[in-house]
């Protein structure tokens, strides 16, 4: 496996393992995942979308296409309930995906040499991790990955089934509990 491919694997990956759990939020997307808050699926997503928006901002120094959603998705905001002060949720998702596909056709776009290019803007306080395209690519997978628990911890919260099922996991009432 070329690390093009292991790239592109990554990121299919994690888009699966995160999306499916925040689509089945979308007629809940400000539930949050604990009584005492945290990221709710339309926060998350909203956070994943910006991220995504980042890549080329950080390879070419371009604008990034969701920055006028900084204010409620950035890095230091706090998710609020109140679902009217964000976009909806399909706006949103519309958004990310656009992102996702861009960046996804930038990858396909690259050679194994150029995922060694230095990129032009790494964000301040993160430049090893953003050092070059490759290892921007690879932080944004794992990056969507890490938010994954906000999505199954809002499912949980909202009393919604094994959020497991389908990926491998044993019925509940098969599992030892010894």
């Amino acid at each position: 496996m070329t690390t093009k491919e292991m790239l592109q694997f990554a990121l299919n990956l994690s888009d699966k393992a995160v999306m499916t759990h925040l689509d089945t939020m979308s007629d809940d997307p400000t539930q949050y995942p604990t009584p005492n808050g945290g990221c709710h699926p339309l926060w998350v997503l909203g956070h994943l979308t910006l991220i995504e928006g980042y890549i080329p901002a950080v390879f070419f120094g371009e604008a990034n296409p969701a920055a006028h959603w900084g204010h409620l998705f950035g890095e230091h905001t706090q998710p609020v309930a109140d679902a009217s002060l964000y976009p909806s949720f399909a706006e949103v998702r519309s958004k990310y995906l656009e992102l996702r596909s861009r960046n996804l056709q930038l990858l396909e776009s690259l050679s194994e040499a150029d995922l060694d290019r230095p990129t032009k803007a790494p964000p301040q306080g993160r430049e090893r991790e953003f050092a070059t395209f490759g290892s921007s690519l690879l932080v944004l997978a794992m990056h969507q990955t890490m938010h994954r628990a906000h999505a199954t911890d809002a499912q949980r919260a909202a009393g919604r089934g094994n959020i497991l099922a389908g990926a491998g996991a044993a019925p509940a009432e098969t599992v030892n509990a010894n």
